[in-house]
């Protein structure tokens, strides 16, 4: 995961809602006020968001959207407490949200493959994931969902899994250790410290959720869609460009977020793209959801005994 330090979070959080305080640009005076949290700090995993309010697309379409960074937490409660109109966060979450009892559903997703990954030195000779598992050294990682999922997908792993570590230190330190990362993300660090990471993406093996997944209230899903058709128009229009030419808005993000260089802010727009667009949606829409694959995902969460029970389908609406 993205590792800040909390000091420098509490400074880019302030930014972030220093920047919003004035009306969106092209928004009319009667525009309608929404609020976008993030689960993280600006970075191009948001790029498209933060293009659509700067571009005018926002205002275009009759809305004033604050972003608010937010940094790491369950930002699915901020929507179901009416704290936030809108929030970001990965399907998995949803899916865990609506099992707790909360009514949030799922209307956009940036990501249609998970940038979630692990990192190795490339010295290790690993050509796939299932290598992590099956050899002796050290994983770094967090007990979540998909370390979940790869435990029973391996069960009988040599690697010793430990908490993970903020930054890349042990991973620079020690090469049989290997890490969780972003491929956006901490790779990039690796790499500009002179160091060998290979990466293998936890989608190989076949645990992918939608990740920077856009959720509302079920209540305003339900009872004010036209809203939510805006925003989500508004929302593909600025990732379409945003996709299109990151730099301007990369740029921009780098004035709330001083922890990120421009370098590795082009580099993680680079990266990211592909799983931002695929060729599926190159044939529906950018943002797209579909049925089957939020079956998947929530049968893999019931046999993880994450949840419960399946999810009903209307955990996502697409616009």
């Amino acid at each position: 995961m993205r590792w800040i330090g909390s000091a420098a979070l509490v400074l880019l959080v302030a930014c972030g809602g220093k920047k919003d305080d004035g009306p969106a640009p092209g928004a009319p005076p009667d525009a309608k006020k929404l609020t976008l949290t993030l689960d993280w700090v600006p970075e191009p995993e948001f790029g498209g968001f933060y293009q659509a309010r700067e571009s005018g697309a926002f205002g275009k379409q009759g809305l004033d959207v604050t972003i608010k960074a937010r940094g790491q937490g369950d930002t699915w409660k901020l929507v179901a407490q009416g704290q936030t109109d809108f929030a970001t966060t990965a399907a998995d979450q949803v899916l865990i949200a609506r099992d707790r009892g909360a009514d949030v559903v799922a209307v956009f997703a940036v990501y249609q493959t998970s940038p979630q990954a692990i990192m190795v030195h490339a010295a290790r000779g690993f050509t796939k994931i299932d290598d992590v598992f099956t050899h002796t050294g050290v994983l770094e990682a967090e007990d979540v969902t998909w370390l979940r999922f790869l435990r029973k997908k391996f069960p009988d792993a040599q690697v010793k899994v430990t908490a993970n570590a903020p930054g890349i230190a042990t991973f620079l330190a020690n090469g049989e250790l290997s890490k969780q990362c972003f491929i956006t993300s901490e790779p990039i660090q690796a790499r500009a410290r002179d160091s060998d990471p290979a990466t293998f993406l936890i989608a190989e093996a076949g645990y992918n959720p939608y990740t920077t997944v856009v959720i509302a209230r079920g209540e305003m899903v339900r009872n004010d869609p036209a809203t939510i058709k805006k925003l989500v128009a508004a929302m593909r229009e600025g990732w379409r460009a945003y996709l299109d030419d990151p730099g301007p808005m990369n740029a921009k993000m780098g004035e709330l977020n001083r922890e990120m260089d421009a370098k590795t802010f082009a580099e993680s727009a680079r990266l990211q793209h592909p799983l931002i667009e695929t060729e599926e949606t190159k044939k529906t829409s950018l943002g797209a959801m579909t049925k089957e694959r939020w079956q998947t995902l929530g049968q893999q969460l019931v046999d993880l005994a994450v949840i419960k029970q399946p999810p009903t389908m209307d955990c996502f609406a697409t616009f």
